[in-house]
């Protein structure tokens, strides 16, 4: 890792959009960002007019720092780190046509999911499957909605890995003048905490749309910060402030912001869409939906108490009616 390192980001949606848009502002040599997306209408697209067409179509990009290639393996070839933004459910598709050996890349997460079927958290994924060293691990953190950062209003981005400097070096290519960001060693906890607060944030529109209060949401919300104490404390129990922003802001702006897809997602169910519904008509992927069926499977074998996951799986995976469930929930509650 160096000053010279060259930067790819893979995935075409917001969160890839917004996290060119933060580094086209540090990095400005000629095609010092590498972007792989799928859509070539869209690379057309962006070489053209210089925005997304599809996401964030506000924003302006800087084409000349950017080289776009719908073929994964020449970004991961001209690239050392490898910020990837595609949902956890398309991760392992994307990566059957790579060839190319990734063991000496650093791999930056800004998921915020887990990889279906392997309950892993993107860390050890790429751990377990490629060979990446744990220590070569990097996670995005929020509290951070693209949106914002679109808009370049103040936000706020936490930057963990195992090995400090890579999350520093990571931190510095991401902090602009709106973008502030800070460090930390616990990629365990903020991911399975960016995980589950998209849980949390589909139960609080589930709610939303089944015309429960600002003060129902407030309990729901406290009692999900716990929720998430007590599973990260299992799964990974080192000392950490489950207060700072990584955990219990991210969990804020997800649960309450207009937004949050997974919010939007959780509104649906709530107002009577069938699963299958909701998905088709919403633009993006609602992480929520995949995270609480791979959190339930782990959590069988911590048999952790958590009511909120554990309701949000029943209405999604079991059917269950949404009134009742929660209903069902507020019982448990305090």
């Amino acid at each position: 890792m160096s000053e010279n390192s060259r930067i790819a980001v893979l995935g075409g949606g917001s969160w890839a959009t917004a996290i060119v848009k933060l580094l086209s502002e540090n990095l400005v040599k000629e095609n010092s960002i590498n972007w792989f997306m799928r859509n070539t209408e869209a690379i057309d697209f962006i070489r053209e007019h210089r925005r997304n067409p599809k996401y964030l179509s506000s924003v302006e990009l800087n084409n000349k720092v950017i080289f776009l290639s719908n073929d994964i393996n020449e970004v991961i070839s001209r690239s050392d780190v490898l910020i990837w933004a595609i949902p956890s459910a398309f991760l392992k598709n994307a990566l059957k046509e790579v060839t190319i050996d990734l063991k000496d890349k650093i791999i930056v997460s800004a998921i915020k999911g887990i990889v279906p079927g392997d309950n892993l958290i993107i860390a050890e994924y790429f751990n377990h499957a490629y060979n990446v060293p744990l220590d070569s691990a990097v996670v995005i953190a929020g509290p951070c909605h693209a949106e914002e950062v679109a808009l370049e209003r103040l936000s706020y981005i936490t930057i963990a890995s195992q090995d400090l400097l890579k999350a520093e070096y990571i931190a510095n290519l991401m902090e602009t003048r709106y973008v502030k960001t800070s460090i930390s060693d616990d990629i365990y906890g903020t991911e399975y905490s960016a995980v589950l607060k998209n849980v949390f944030a589909v139960a609080a529109g589930i709610c939303h749309g089944l015309s429960y209060g600002d003060n129902f949401l407030a309990v729901l919300i406290s009692n999900a910060i716990q929720e998430i104490k007590r599973f990260v404390d299992t799964v990974h129990p080192i000392t950490r402030d489950i207060k700072s922003s990584a955990y219990l802001g991210d969990l804020l702006v997800t649960a309450y912001s207009k937004f949050s897809r997974n919010r939007t997602f959780g509104l649906m169910i709530g107002n009577g869409y069938s699963v299958q519904a909701a998905q088709l008509e919403m633009n993006m992927v609602a992480e929520g939906y995949y995270a609480v069926n791979c959190i339930y499977q782990i959590n069988s074998k911590y048999n952790i108490y958590m009511p909120i996951t554990e309701a949000v799986y029943n209405i999604l995976y079991q059917g269950k009616p949404p009134a009742f469930e929660i209903k069902l929930l507020t019982d448990k509650l305090r």
